[in-house]
């Protein structure tokens, strides 16, 4: 119970910690870009109704949910077949390279082009950004299985789908993981930018309209509600990782006791 408080506070500390700065640096500002902090929290329940909550939060969500399940399945399944088999890698990795190098906001007109201003365009965009660290992160992990587990599953004939079910996912998992985390930090940011473009509602577009309408309080309301939906979609997915990857975050914690 002692170590779950103090884990607590250590994770609350600095939050809390900045909070306080704002607080204390902002407060009695008569800047019109930098409102106090306490007229920020004051608006934050009037802006975002429940209306607002249904017709621009929820629909950036479900976006972000699409595009990034999108690339998860892309990722991880090309990713294991170039990291399976090197005469694929030879051939794909110099078109890897540069596309990887590509940022994925510069692609949006060129999106739009194709797919038009709706919402297909949108999970589009998150998507192309997404993929590439879980297509990489899976690359790496399936050439970093350990060739003596490899060989161990032939000589038991665990081969075809058995062996990348029961030894090449689950030994490349911990890299597989963290290209999905590497891509969600990404999604959040090209969920934002792809409704800046021609849309009529979500996160990215509703925080625009605020600032064109010098509505600046409520901008800074749709900052903080993207940062809080950010932890949140952090801490759901440290809670699937850890059950995911039960057997790993096992070992790594029974290696460091015995130490």
């Amino acid at each position: 119970m002692r170590g779950l408080l103090l884990r607590l506070v250590f994770v609350l500390a600095l939050p809390a910690l900045l909070v306080a700065v704002w607080w204390v640096s902002s407060a009695g500002s008569e800047d019109v870009y930098w409102p106090p902090l306490g007229t920020i929290l004051e608006s934050f329940p009037d802006v975002w109704t429940g209306e607002r909550w249904r017709g621009d939060v929820l629909p950036s969500v479900l976006r972000l949910t699409t595009g990034w399940v999108l690339a998860a399945v892309a990722g991880v399944a090309l990713g294991t077949l170039i990291g399976s088999y090197r005469r694929v890698r030879a051939v794909c990795e110099p078109v890897l390279e540069f596309l990887r190098a590509v940022p994925p906001p510069v692609l949006v007109p060129v999106i739009m082009l194709f797919a038009g201003i709706g919402d297909t365009m949108k999970v589009v965009v998150i998507a192309s950004g997404c993929v590439w660290p879980v297509l990489l992160n899976t690359v790496e992990g399936v050439r970093a299985v350990d060739a003596v587990m490899t060989e161990t599953a032939r000589s038991y004939g665990i081969t075809g789908a058995a062996r990348l079910k029961d030894v090449v996912l689950p030994a490349a998992g911990p890299q597989i993981f963290a290209g999905l985390r590497q891509a969600l930090s990404i999604g959040i940011i090209l969920m934002v930018i792809s409704e800046m473009f021609a849309a009529s509602n979500g996160l990215g577009f509703t925080i625009v309209q605020f600032q064109r309408s010098f509505a600046i309080p409520d901008m800074w309301t749709g900052i903080l509600l993207l940062g809080l939906l950010g932890f949140v979609l952090s801490v759901l997915f440290r809670w699937a990782e850890r059950r995911a990857l039960g057997w790993y975050h096992g070992l790594r914690t029974a290696a460091r006791r015995s130490r």
